[in-house]
Order: structure tokens, then C-alpha cells, then sequence
């Protein structure tokens, strides 16, 4: 019996595994490895329907891209990378090679054009999801 369970579990994992390599377009494909198939990925996002993805990255990230398209500022990549290096300003200042002080005014434009606080766990959260939809 335990092997009927491993079997299912397996398989219930390579069905996440499918419905999040394929991501928001259900036409491309992409390559998903281990890092990609957290909990909130694997078992959330692939759950919701792909035009509310859509519109929640849309609405979260509209006035980043704006921004950036407006005064070529980078805020959505400095947004990524602020994330990717766990909110660290020395590493992520670095990554970007930016001064730490470069670094706090693109992020309180961030935090002042969508009114959300990158202290936050929530917000971080929100942010993350968002740029992986977008």
C-alpha cells in the first residue's frame, strides 16, 4: 500500500510540475526545476485561473512599468533582484552595481508608486507572485 501512495504522490508532483512549467501561457512551455516548485507555487498559482494571474500582475506592476517605460528607471528589475537577494541592500546593490543610497530611492519609488511597504512579508509575498506572472 505504501508503494500506491508513493505512486500517487509522484504522480500528483509531475502534474504540479507540468501546470507550472507551462506558467501563465498555457501555449509555452518552460523548464521547471526543484527551486520553481515551492509550496505556493506547486500548489497555489497553478490553481488560480490564468486571466486572474494576469490582471493581479497587471494591476500590481502597471505603475513599475509605467515608470520604467516613462524614465528608463529599472524598477521592476531592481524590484526582481531586491527579492532574489532576500531584501539584502548591500547584496542586491552590488548585483545591480548601485550605491546602497541608488538603491533605497528606486525602492521607496516602488513602495511610494504602488503603495505597498517591501518591509512587509505580505507585500514581498504579492510582489513575488506578481513578477512571476508577469
Amino acid at each position: 500500500m505504501a508503494e500506491a501512495d508513493d505512486l500517487r504522490h509522484t504522480l500528483a508532483e509531475a502534474r504540479n510540475a507540468r501546470q507550472v512549467a507551462a506558467g501563465p501561457d498555457a501555449g509555452a512551455v518552460a523548464v521547471c526545476g526543484p527551486e520553481d516548485m515551492a509550496a505556493h507555487v506547486m500548489s497555489l498559482l497553478p490553481l488560480i485561473p490564468a486571466e486572474v494571474r494576469r490582471a493581479f500582475s497587471r494591476r500590481l506592476l502597471a505603475p513599475l512599468h509605467a515608470y520604467d517605460r516613462r524614465y528608463h528607471s529599472e524598477l521592476v528589475p531592481t524590484l526582481r533582484s531586491f527579492l532574489e537577494h532576500d531584501g539584502s541592500w548591500a547584496r542586491c546593490g552590488e548585483a545591480l552595481h548601485l550605491h546602497v543610497n541608488s538603491l533605497r530611492y528606486r525602492i521607496n519609488r516602488i513602495e511610494s508608486l504602488t503603495g505597498r511597504d517591501l518591509a512587509r512579508l505580505e507585500d514581498k509575498m504579492d510582489f513575488a507572485a506578481a513578477l512571476r506572472m508577469d
